[in-house]
């Protein structure tokens, strides 16, 4: 079954849903692992409060852009409050692979710039 995953987090690297950025966007936000060098950008375009569509761009590791990748179509039409729910686990399970402590940042950066994002937050507080 880990083959399976693994073939889906590639697929995610090499042909990414959801890439690029959007013409004026409600929300944008952009943060980067400074260990690894792992950078995402998210914008966000919404109806009410609901995403109605989403963009990342990004550079890094396989596992920190399929992340975002996967990330994006998880929450395409959700509201900004499920958005704000979403934790770490959330995430880690729909990537289905095992990710090691040392990955972990570059799987969850997406979902630090996305919850950043979704806050209206301009930079990521001290």
């Amino acid at each position: 079954m880990s083959d399976l995953y693994r073939e889906h987090i590639l697929d995610h690297y090499q042909r990414p849903r959801n890439y690029g950025t959007l013409e004026h966007p409600d929300r944008s936000f952009e943060d980067s692992n400074p260990l690894c060098g792992d950078r995402i950008r998210i914008d966000l375009k919404l109806a009410g409060d609901r995403i109605a569509d989403i963009r990342f761009t990004g550079r890094g590791c396989a596992i920190s852009q399929a992340a975002a990748s996967i990330l994006t179509e998880m929450v395409k039409g959700k509201s900004l409050e499920e958005v704000k729910q979403l934790g770490a686990q959330d995430l880690l399970e729909e990537l289905g692979v095992p990710i090691s402590p040392a990955r972990r940042k570059c799987a969850l950066l997406s979902l630090k710039v996305l919850k950043a994002a979704a806050y209206g937050l301009n930079e990521w507080p001290s």
